[in-house]
């Protein structure tokens, strides 16, 4: 055998043993319980569940019958189970709920972070509570949604809303996003606008259609205890707007996307919102179960970082949430960032064809397909 065989051969063998060693780190450490149940609707409360104190206190939410009230308990109560979830998935590193206030007492929000997980290389679950006035920036952002309101009037903003990236260490199990909102924007004399935004959407580094399958069937079960249009058209939507254009590709396989939501009524909204909130422990939580175990190897963990920094590039350059962060007041910048993996890599000119399963995810990002046959 030449030099170069044998040491092609000893790379190879390292490289099997690293993925080997991982797989065997986690397996035997391991000893969640894999029959468990991942659905809650959200309806029940328990304040002394929650992962901090609410930002409006908990008496006064109990109380309350207003739109704002019910979105900022569902938004507690959704935090508090993926959060107790993960933390049992995980096996090793809690989440640090950081409850914060701004520097101008207009709101403040909890941002429960985990890293350096078994599973779980990054994860963050936040909720903003919020009430300030929208700067020319924002205004700017958001114009098509203003044009009810005068120019040059002052603009005050209210939204409550939950956001999270959770990012596995694992290469073959998926990253996945979610955010839900509500927004009001209120001009000077009382004049005020109202909607909804959110979605879910699943990144994978490898394909496996059974998770995109399983990922989407679960919202469309929920959106079409709503209105049957609501998946075929929140879907395209998603397949839209998670498009990386400079690449020519989609973030990941998709699933829903919506905004500017205000339409049957307020509480018939928000009630498709919870069903959506309800949905994304059940789509994501039992993929992440399946895939947390299977070994891997340097090349692998080469190839998501590389999808990492496709992520990167999405949330700094096109993300409407951070860029309405940035552009807010006294934003919070370490809340904003939380959706930033640990680790991403940048490769030039990187050629992925010499990787059946990357050219496989490809294929997909570069022409999304529909994962229901019924469709």
């Amino acid at each position: 055998m030449s030099r170069s065989l044998a040491a092609a051969a000893v790379l190879s063998a390292v490289t099997a043993y690293a993925g080997t060693k991982a797989y065997k780190y986690v397996n035997e450490r391991d000893n969640f319980d894999e029959s468990t149940n991942f659905e809650n609707d959200l309806k029940g409360l328990n304040p002394a569940s929650w992962m901090a104190p609410s930002i409006t206190t908990s008496d006064t939410l109990l109380s309350s019958e207003d739109i704002r009230s019910k979105m900022e308990m569902m938004c507690m109560e959704l935090q508090a189970h993926l959060c107790r979830h993960m933390e049992l998935i995980d096996g090793k590193a809690k989440f640090f709920a950081d409850r914060w206030t701004r520097e101008d007492g207009c709101g403040g929000g909890i941002s429960c972070v985990l890293q350096d997980g078994r599973v779980f290389e990054k994860a963050g679950v936040n909720i903003s509570v919020i009430s300030s006035d929208l700067s020319e920036a924002a205004i700017q952002q958001m114009k098509e949604r203003l044009k009810p309101f005068e120019s040059g009037q002052k603009l005050k903003f209210d939204v409550v809303g939950i956001s999270s990236v959770n990012h596995p260490l694992n290469p073959h199990a998926p990253t996945m996003h979610f955010n839900f909102r509500y927004f009001e924007v209120t001009d000077e004399e009382g004049k005020r606008v109202w909607w909804f935004g959110g979605g879910c959407d699943l990144t994978p580094s490898y394909l496996y259609e059974e998770d995109a399958i399983h990922f989407h069937s679960e919202f469309k079960k929920a959106c079409d205890k709503h209105n049957p249009r609501y998946y075929p058209d929140f879907k395209k939507w998603c397949d839209e707007y998670f498009f990386i254009k400079h690449r020519g590709e989609a973030r990941g396989v998709g699933g829903i996307f919506f905004d500017d939501l205000d339409a049957p009524s307020k509480e018939e909204v928000f009630e498709f919102v919870r069903s959506c909130g309800a949905a994304v422990a059940s789509s994501y939580l039992p993929i992440i179960v399946k895939r947390r175990k299977m070994a891997y190897t340097e090349k692998e963990r080469d190839w998501q970082l590389i999808r990492r920094g496709r992520y990167v590039e999405f949330n700094l350059i096109y993300d409407r949430g951070t860029k309405f962060g940035l552009f807010t007041p006294n934003a919070r910048i370490e809340s904003i960032f939380v959706s930033m993996p640990l680790n991403a890599k940048w490769v030039y000119c990187q050629d992925c064809s010499d990787d059946e399963r990357h050219v496989a995810l490809m294929k997909v990002l570069q022409a999304p397909r529909e994962w229901i046959s019924s469709l």
